[in-house]
């Protein structure tokens, strides 16, 4: 593996589970893989579960770890290719990128959408950059239009949770993918990487939003879209909540009448399903406190595996480095 920003990067998705799951089990088995090595974690955004489980993952493979809030604590970058930089931006990002590939062997980057040019977050404007200017593999730690390190987790976290019985051994396990309320226009990255990568499960994969709240057709592809919420939820095992704004008005909260929390009278639709959600979560805009502290929560579940889920990928890399490949 010579890169990770999205599931492409991956030959096979059965194995990297299995591999994940394996480590998990024993996540210390490799303390010296990354010995000698270093990975630069760069944020251009906040994070919480992202930075600590990344550190985590990469401690526990031995490599060292340099962590740059990039947003608060460097030089304010420029993006444009020309730029007379006779304004605010101090640092271009060739500049900046070529440094870090003389202080680390991986660059892990966490740059949102800016939701301000749907054309600039479509073609990854900041990522594609580092990638450009990069001579040693990128992880994305989350882009404008991909969150695969979550989805990798959350793949993980399906597999664990669904159990194989007389009732379920003769069919995939329906996951609905369901839109929320939320106070502000989200970005579209968990969203479309959580369908991007179940599409490469073996579920029954079903997304429910509101007229208006489409995804990008280049991540829904054939996935069946449903504007009725409650008629989604009937028979699902699965439940991943996650608010985005509008793709086709792009960043724009087209106006919503009904209510789209769910809630556990909404949940008695299901066949008794785990409810996901990727966190940091608005608790009674999102889902409910019943359904968030109830047992058919895993979401916390999933913010674990979000370390194992990195160290797989980490360790992919180093196979690589270390083969010299």
């Amino acid at each position: 593996m010579k890169n990770f920003t999205s599931i492409e990067d991956i030959s096979d998705l059965k194995t990297m589970i299995s591999k994940a799951l394996s480590i998990k089990a024993n996540p210390l088995a490799e303390p010296h893989k990354g010995k000698g090595k270093t990975i630069g974690l760069v944020f251009l955004n906040s994070s919480l579960r992202t930075r600590l489980s990344s550190q985590i993952a990469a401690q526990n493979l031995g490599l060292n770890v340099l962590i740059l809030n990039a947003s608060q604590e460097a030089w304010n970058l420029e993006f444009a290719d020309g730029a007379v930089m006779n304004g605010g931006t101090v640092e271009h990002i060739k500049d900046a990128v070529e440094v870090l590939n003389q202080y680390c062997d991986i660059i892990a980057v966490r740059c949102f959408a800016g939701m301000q040019s749907k054309e600039d977050d479509v073609n990854e404007s900041i990522l594609s950059q580092f990638l450009k200017y990069a001579k040693v593999p990128v992880i994305s730690l989350e882009s404008a239009t991909r969150h695969p390190l979550q989805s990798f987790a959350d793949c993980i976290t399906i597999t664990e949770n669904w159990t194989f019985d007389k009732s379920t051994m003769n069919r995939k396990p329906k996951v609905v993918l369901t839109w929320a309320p939320h106070i502000k226009p989200i970005a579209h990255a968990v969203a479309n990487s959580f369908t991007e990568w179940m599409q490469k499960m073996e579920v029954d994969l079903v997304i429910t939003n509101p007229e208006g709240y489409d995804l990008d057709p280049k991540f829904m592809k054939n996935t069946k879209v449903l504007h009725d919420q409650n008629e989604a939820l009937k028979d699902a095992d699965f439940v991943y909540v996650k608010n985005w704004s509008s793709f086709e008005n792009y960043a724009q909260m087209p106006e919503i009448k009904e209510n789209w929390m769910l809630t556990q009278e909404k949940l008695k639709l299901t066949n008794q399903a785990r409810v996901m959600h990727c966190l940091p979560v608005r608790r009674n805009v999102e889902l409910s406190d019943e359904v968030m502290d109830s047992e058919n929560s895993i979401i916390y579940q999933q913010a674990k595996n979000r370390i194992f889920s990195a160290q797989t990928v980490f360790s992919e890399i180093l196979d690589g480095l270390n083969s010299g490949k």
